[in-house]
């Protein structure tokens, strides 16, 4: 029950949608405690009359988990979206006690022998998705510590605790750090090269932040180390020591001062260790890998190892090409490339070598219209329909879009939010899906799923739509494909449904597989046209995207490899007290991984939030490991036949009824076999990569 005191906070409903627009910090302390205070009750309660069968113990416990999720999840969901002092100050009062919580629940002795009781005696009760969640509860508890006692217990609790404190200040540290940092330029040559688009980007930040007279053509100019600002400004800025001096702000950020977060990286790996050995593992890459499709580490580093081989030699290669074309255009530079030159070296080499500019794309790829490229292709190959909801639901921000998917007989099947523009003073960058409800089918009706999707591109600027880059397309589909997975599940339990009980691994599959379309023809040409005049993308322009697609491939390649690399090495063979630093180590993985080595002030790790603020603790080699499962997945498209409309259909129904609708149902390997008929192979990574002649 809710009490008298909590009636009123939009944090204590429980339950719907969210009512962002009634949400404020001062709801956060008073709406959590009071729920974790009543679920500790349900637990006791639940520990003391559980019966081992699905609707006495799994049915109860998914109840316990659902509260807390929605409560703690909106609040975990608007920390990055819409941070401020206030949000930190209560989330990080609260925080102790939810982990406090979540480790009671897991660790319940009753509860696990309940479950092993409910696997013993009545297994072939359970359907398959009933059973992979059982399994995933008993290996969780026991990746939880709950057989763990007496001074071990509180040691592995309290570890759990103080991680989440230093994942929370990792994160806030690189925020901060990113925000803090502002280039200001007032002289024409300062900006010479940017395009119009970074000009006005630039501008209108400078207004934002106190220029009010700032015009694209006559400045001021303010460059942030937000992705919008800083790449841009990298590909395009002809000024060399402009550009060192922001990518040297961006390498270091959260690396000196109350921001260094190099006391947290060394922390938390020690940390990991020593909970890892709690539980009866070596290391911590074996206890992360306990979770995930990849047997081990060694079968993780086969792969990678497998990939290096195919991609270093043509790193290598490309980079010598780029240094040579520098040469060629007079490049003072030229004999020495460094970090800050790479990337506005290599989109004049791409102007030249494709005869285009991809800052030429921009106005072809407006977000409404690659909007509905996107929406027309869900229809193409999974029979679904995407539709405006806005003013259906209650937002965070002005700038957020609500969608409604309906099936083909019309009927409502899931709904997502879009927040897609850059907020650097309260949204962390990147993108990302994330879960807003589950699907689950309740006594009188199913619950549809509801997900968010965030991006960070350039927002509208002087009354210009958000014109995107190729890449911004990319991401969006990319996270659309995780919201697919979320939203078009056929599971009706949610501890299975959607991306729910996914191998970590596994999970970039429907995102990476959705960027393959963004190449297609008919995809391309249905979102492509030009903001002002309608015209569609210049065949022409599109020939040369395709040609361009593998430029740098085998750079590009090596870079996720390396961090790959670094994130297993750091977990796997790293051990604090070895002398060795976490920075040496991702120095000497350099050697092996990299054209151009790290420079001295190199502090990457302190910003690199995936390992230590998010889920890819020696997990972020699942990029890879995932995109050999989403080219071979696509493959599958392009062997029915992309011009073949009813082959196309077919294939991408097959695809929304395993991958898409299957969820946690079934170990992913069984998934894709059932899509595609056999295992994944690496043939059409490569292939797509241009690598496949350097494997062979």
């Amino acid at each position: 029950m809710t009490s008298a005191a909590t009636v009123d906070n939009p944090l204590s409903i429980g339950q719907g949608l969210p009512p962002f627009e009634r949400i404020e910090p001062a709801h956060v302390v008073p709406a959590i405690r009071e729920l974790l205070s009543e679920l500790f009750a349900e637990l006791e309660s639940l520990e003391a009359s559980a019966t081992p069968t699905w609707g006495g113990l799994v049915v109860p416990l998914t109840g316990i988990e659902e509260r807390l999720s929605w409560g703690w999840g909106i609040v975990g969901h608007l920390m990055g979206v819409k941070n401020s002092p206030e949000l930190r100050e209560a989330y990080e009062t609260v925080q102790p006690e939810v982990v406090k919580f979540a480790n009671r629940f897991s660790q319940s002795r009753p509860l696990y022998d309940a479950f092993v009781v409910l696997r013993e005696a009545h297994w072939d009760e359970l359907d398959r998705a009933q059973q992979r969640i059982v399994e995933a509860a008993i290996r969780s508890a026991e990746l939880s510590g709950v057989g763990l006692d007496g001074a071990a217990r509180d040691r592995f609790n309290a570890i759990q605790l103080e991680l989440a404190e230093l994942a929370t200040s990792f994160s806030n540290h690189v925020l901060d750090a990113t925000k803090s940092f502002k280039l200001r330029l007032t002289d024409r040559d300062d900006v010479a090269g940017l395009p119009a688009s970074a000009l006005a980007l630039t501008a209108q930040t400078a207004r934002e932040k106190g220029d009010e007279d700032a015009t694209p053509e006559d400045g001021p100019w303010v460059v942030t180390l937000d992705y919008p600002s800083f790449v841009p400004f990298m590909k395009h800025s002809r000024r060399r020591n402009l550009r060192e001096r922001l990518y040297k702000a961006f390498i270091t950020r959260a690396a000196s001062g109350d921001l260094d977060n190099t006391p947290i990286v060394r922390r938390t790996l020690a940390l990991r260790q020593e909970k890892a050995n709690l539980l009866g593992f070596d290391t911590f890459a074996e206890l992360s890998l306990a979770r995930k499709m990849a047997p081990s580490p060694d079968a993780v580093e086969d792969l990678l190892e497998e990939l290096r081989q195919a991609s270093y030699d043509a790193a290598h290669r490309e980079f010598a090409e780029l240094k040579a074309f520098a040469a060629e255009q007079g490049a003072l530079e030229a004999a020495n490339l460094q970090q800050w030159d790479t990337r506005f070296w290599a989109e004049r080499q791409r102007e030249v070598k494709f005869a285009f500019e991809a800052e030429a794309l921009r106005p072809y790829f407006p977000l409404p219209q690659v909007l509905a490229g996107l929406f027309g292709l869900a229809r193409r190959l999974f029979g679904v329909t995407i539709a405006a909801a806005d003013g259906e639901a209650p937002v965070w921000h002005p700038d957020v879009r609500y969608f409604r998917v309906s099936d083909e007989r019309g009927a409502a099947i899931a709904y997502f939010y879009l927040d897609p523009y850059s907020r650097p003073a309260e949204k962390r960058g990147g993108a990302w899906m994330d879960e807003c409800i589950n699907r689950a089918k309740l006594a009188t009706a199913t619950r549809l799923p509801v997900a968010y999707l965030i991006c960070n591109q350039t927002p509208p600027v002087d009354g210009r739509p958000s014109l995107m880059t190729f890449e911004d397309v990319e991401t969006l589909f990319h996270e659309f494909g995780h919201g697919l997975q979320h939203m078009l599940t056929r599971v009706d339990y949610p501890g299975a449904a959607g991306i729910n009980n996914v191998e970590w691994d596994a999970v970039e599959l429907p995102s990476q597989f959705m960027e393959n379309w963004c190449y297609d023809w008919q995809t391309l040409f249905s979102m492509a046209q030009h903001y002002e005049t309608g015209e569609p993308l210049p065949e022409a322009y599109y020939q040369k995207l395709l040609a361009a697609r593998n430029y740098m491939s085998g750079s590009a390649m090596l870079r996720q490899l390396y961090f790959s690399f670094t994130d297993l090495e750091l977990h796997y063979r790293y051990r604090p007290d070895s002398g060795e630093t976490p920075d040496d180590v991702s120095n000497r993985i350099a050697q092996k991984a990299t054209v151009l080595p790290p420079i001295p002030e190199d502090a990457f790790l302190n910003s690199f939030g995936h390992i230590f603020a998010g889920g890819y603790a020696a997990g972020y080699y699942s990029y890879k490991w995932a995109e050999v499962l989403s080219a071979d997945a696509f493959a599958a498209f392009e062997e029915a036949g992309m011009d073949d409309e009813e082959a196309i259909a077919t294939t991408g129904r097959r695809f929304r009824d395993t991958v898409l609708g299957m969820g946690g149902s079934e170990h992913p390997m069984a998934v894709f076999r059932e899509f595609r008929g056999r295992e994944p192979q690496t043939a059409p990574l490569l292939r797509h990569s241009g690598l496949l002649e350097r494997a062979t």
